[in-house]
């Protein structure tokens, strides 16, 4: 079997403003990489459109009407998030091309998958848009899985914006596990180390708050001392991963130091993790990323990991800061 990555032109025809960040132009840098330089075991797969029922376990029916009722039209949903006249069409793809991807790896149709998608998803809420994102992608994902059949789902996000969409969603659950390691306080607000999930979900969500200017070794530090530990206590039947690139060190929006080398350490963890818990069941989905160069080369990175032409390692060097920030985690989630 192979690994599956799928994207779509209707993506393309989402365009939040001229000067916007999330542009056109970073998939099309993405492409552009995969296309000189191809990566053996990799296929293309097929987009489709989210359907109602999909989009209504994650976001309220009145949120799905509104945003379809502005396609073909051009509309400001709030201060940085903007539709065009292919945008409803793009976030209906990008939901859906996650449902889908994730149903084809669950079954066991592929080994694993990257979803190239935008608009990116983990800041949308229940109720409305949020931070670039229309529909959450993610949520999406992991909500078809359980609908098929899945009892327990790891959503891993590593943005360096914190998902507030995806936490609130699944906040009061545990049969998905959400972690998320990102710049604290920062864009959206949320993602302090005490917020641990409520309710029957009290424990099920892992924050690292973490300071700007973190490193590859810094990562490694989250991942080995606060991720791989509660995800093997989890033991996930599917593993989703939020995969957004502005940690890069060159990202316009981000304020972190992590190279290509680190985000495939960060891929390479997880599918080590995936190969023992859940057969390896394992699927990227693009969120953010600015810098295209960054992002594409991040990307390619991590899609050589999930295809097995590249497993890279975390350096050493874990600097204080971070140690401080782990610290800040456990002190909340060393009970679950």
């Amino acid at each position: 079997m192979s690994t599956r990555v799928v994207s779509d032109p209707a993506y393309l025809r989402h365009v939040a403003g001229p000067m916007h960040p999330e542009s056109p132009g970073r998939l099309r840098a993405i492409h552009e990489l995969f296309d000189s330089t191809p990566i053996h075991g990799v296929e293309r797969g097929h987009a489709r459109p989210a359907t109602k029922s999909e989009l209504t376990r994650v976001h309220a029916a009145t949120h799905v009407e509104h945003v379809l009722s502005l396609s073909g039209r051009n509309a400001q949903l709030d201060s940085d998030t903007a539709m065009s006249p292919g945008s409803a069409d793009a976030a209906l793809m990008a939901a859906g091309a996650a449902a889908q991807l994730t149903l084809e790896v669950l079954n066991g149709e592929v080994n694993n998958g990257f979803a190239l998608v935008r608009p990116p998803g983990h800041h949308a809420e229940s109720d409305r848009a949020m931070g670039f994102c229309l529909f959450n992608n993610v949520a999406v994902a992991a909500e078809a899985a359980l609908a098929h059949g899945a009892q327990r789902v790891l959503v891993l996000d590593w943005d360096v914006h914190h998902g507030n969409g995806t936490q609130h969603h699944f906040a009061a659950r545990r049969d998905v596990l959400f972690c998320s390691s990102h710049q604290f306080p920062f864009y959206p607000g949320t993602g302090a180390p005490n917020e641990i999930g409520h309710g029957a979900g009290e424990g099920y969500t892992v924050n690292v708050a973490l300071p700007g200017g973190m490193t590859d070794a810094d990562y490694g530090a989250v991942f080995h001392d606060v991720f791989l530990p509660r995800v093997q206590r989890f033991r996930p039947e599917l593993i989703l991963i939020s995969a957004g690139f502005d940690a890069h060190r060159a990202d316009p929006l981000g304020g972190m130091d992590v190279t290509e080398r680190g985000f495939a350490a960060m891929a390479s963890a997880m599918k080590s993790m995936a190969e023992e818990m859940c057969g390896g069941k394992l699927v990227l989905l693009l969120e953010g990323g600015y810098d295209l160069d960054g992002l594409a080369q991040s990307v390619h990175a991590c899609t050589e990991v999930l295809a097995g032409a590249r497993r890279d390692e975390f350096p050493s060097g874990a600097s204080t800061r971070v140690r401080e920030a782990i610290a800040a985690t456990h002190a909340h989630t060393a009970s679950y």
